[in-house]
């Protein structure tokens, strides 16, 4: 999302290399392309301006240590107001109550149905809730069947009523139904329009009105840039929302409505989606979106989807093999899939600090996995457990199987032996100490 952004920042900081001292005109040039970058991003003018004149004065007004250059130093200053613009903290949802009650607003194509179906799956996974789905969208059909469709994929119960016209009605017998099935977080998705008019505003107004909800997300399109924020301006002003919802953060968009819309209506950003998959959703940390601005990756937010799919019972058993170099073909497929579920391939190597820049113009194919999957699944059981007994006819019965070649199974036994070998090292602590003591010193 912020590609564009974080290059023209980089050549913005550029400005500063070299330079021994902050001056007022080297820092007048950095926050002059800034502001650029800024506008370039689709970002509000007096969101921007007043963004840029508090960088220069806090960066003229800090000494610069020996040991922190110029650039270090606005960098800095640029990451602390990013984090402020964007929030500053990340926002909690209020699940106190018992239903606790949600409702989700927004224009037609935004992504408020899958959303809600995200979300449901996210408080059942990841916090341990009962949700229960209203579809209370009765003007568009298919509305109601994709939340369906929805529930049934993530195993979260669904009030449905195609017959009623009466979005209050449908809420009011969805929470009642929730209650009486002993869940906890009532999600209501709303109907939208292709634009904002009275009818719908008055609609969703007379829900808020009825169901007293705790938590109102209006869910943006954050592809629509400074609409999205005008869109989210006019929806505050009538329901006074509790939180943003920013969808398709991983199309092309520049990003401007996630730097822009928390100065113009003053509600924080609670939820980011990233993609169509169920798990595509991600709470929104300002600290950690600045740092992904700034090329600096996010490491927390790999390390949390990690463990995420982490199984400590798996784990330790497969510490168990590896150490007696029984690690097999069925283990690698296993952590494979794990590594899958994390999300994007590509999303996921920006995170590692350094990585984002150097592969930003290469194409990394998220199915890259699909032929090493496709050979695995050619193996008898007994070959996955038992690789050496894989020979030369075996090899051509997997590589046929598989519409790969003999060649390609070959190298993929090499590199899995190796990486068999290493494992076994370093599940040794002793033995991996032992190899890094043998390992010859580099000659200056």
């Amino acid at each position: 999302m912020f590609d564009n952004l974080s290059d023209k920042l980089d050549r913005a900081f550029k400005v500063l290399k070299g330079h021994g001292s902050i001056t007022e005109i080297n820092v007048a040039e950095t926050v002059k392309e800034v502001r650029k970058a800024l506008l370039d991003a689709d970002v509000n003018y007096k969101t921007a301006k007043t963004f840029t004149d508090t960088v220069k004065e806090r960066a003229l007004g800090m000494n610069v240590l020996t040991s922190v250059s110029p650039g270090q130093l606005m960098i800095k200053v640029v990451n602390d107001e990013l984090v402020e613009l964007m929030g500053g903290n990340a926002s909690e949802l209020d699940l106190k109550q018992n239903p606790s009650i949600i409702l989700i607003a927004g224009l037609n194509g935004a992504g408020k149905t899958t959303f809600t179906g995200k979300l449901a799956n996210f408080l059942k996974t990841q916090k341990g809730k009962k949700p229960f789905l209203v579809a209370a969208d009765v003007y568009r059909p298919a509305a109601i069947d994709q939340l369906k469709v929805l529930s049934d994929q993530i195993g979260v119960p669904v009030h449905t009523d195609y017959e009623s016209k009466n979005p209050v009605k449908i809420a009011e017998a969805g929470i009642a139904q929730a209650k009486a099935s002993g869940c906890n977080v009532v999600i209501i998705d709303t109907a939208g329009r292709l634009a904002i008019d009275e009818q719908m505003m008055n609609e969703i107004a007379e829900v808020k009105d009825a169901t007293q909800p705790h938590e109102i997300l209006f869910v943006v399109d954050s592809m629509t840039g400074q609409d999205a924020v005008n869109t989210a301006k006019a929806f505050n002003d009538r329901l006074d929302f509790t939180g943003v919802v920013l969808t398709k953060l991983d199309g092309d968009t520049r990003g401007g409505a996630a730097l822009s819309i928390k100065s113009v209506v003053n509600k924080p950003i609670k939820f980011i989606g990233t993609g169509e998959k169920m798990d595509a959703i991600d709470v929104f940390y300002p600290d950690r979106m600045a740092s992904r601005i700034l090329g600096m990756g996010d490491v927390v937010s790999l390390v949390e989807r990690a463990q995420q799919q982490f199984d400590e019972k798996q784990a330790a058993e497969l510490q168990k093999k590896i150490r007696k170099n029984k690690f097999d073909f069925n283990d690698f497929l296993s952590q494979l899939n794990q590594i899958k579920k994390m999300g994007n391939i590509k999303d996921l190597m920006g995170m590692i600090p350094g990585v984002g820049k150097a592969i930003k113009d290469v194409d990394i194919d998220d199915n890259a996995f699909k032929h090493i999957e496709a050979i695995i699944q050619s193996m008898t059981p007994l070959e996955r457990e038992n690789p050496e007994l894989i020979s030369g006819t075996r090899r051509n019965r997997i590589a046929a199987g598989s519409g790969t070649s003999a060649t390609e199974v070959s190298k993929l036994l090499k590199q899995f032996e190796d990486m068999r070998k290493m494992m076994k090292v370093f599940a040794d602590p002793g033995q991996a100490a032992k190899m890094m003591r043998n390992m010859p010193r580099m000659k200056r």
